[in-house]
């Protein structure tokens, strides 16, 4: 596996965290404390939220396969994109995983 789709997916994971986590703030900024414009940048972080998690799922998705992971493993993945800030911790603990993985194929297909 390359460090690429490791990377990639890093990428997606903290884009995908950090708007959810603005969503979430909007929602609170427009429902609980009435905040004028809330409704506006909900509705422009929501949208770019959907599509980014599109995108997150596909390179989730990717890396999963690539990684050779249970069913199970790769639906948490996949939904870590819609829980409020699981996103970082679960991008930790497979980058934590991944990383020597990929460092111990580097030198394998270097030498090929």
């Amino acid at each position: 596996m390359k460090k690429s789709v490791l990377t990639r997916y890093r990428v997606m994971a903290y884009v995908t965290g950090v708007l959810l986590v603005l969503l979430v703030f909007g929602m609170i900024g427009k429902y609980i404390l009435g905040v004028d414009g809330a409704d506006d940048f909900t509705q422009v972080v929501s949208i770019a939220h959907g599509w980014l998690y599109v995108v997150y799922l596909i390179f989730a998705f990717d890396l999963g396969s690539k990684a050779k992971w249970p069913v199970k493993k790769q639906i948490w993945v996949l939904l870590a994109g819609t829980v409020p800030t699981a996103a970082f911790f679960v991008e930790r603990g497979i980058s934590r995983e991944l990383e020597a993985k990929v460092a111990a194929e580097a030198p394998a297909t270097a030498g090929a």
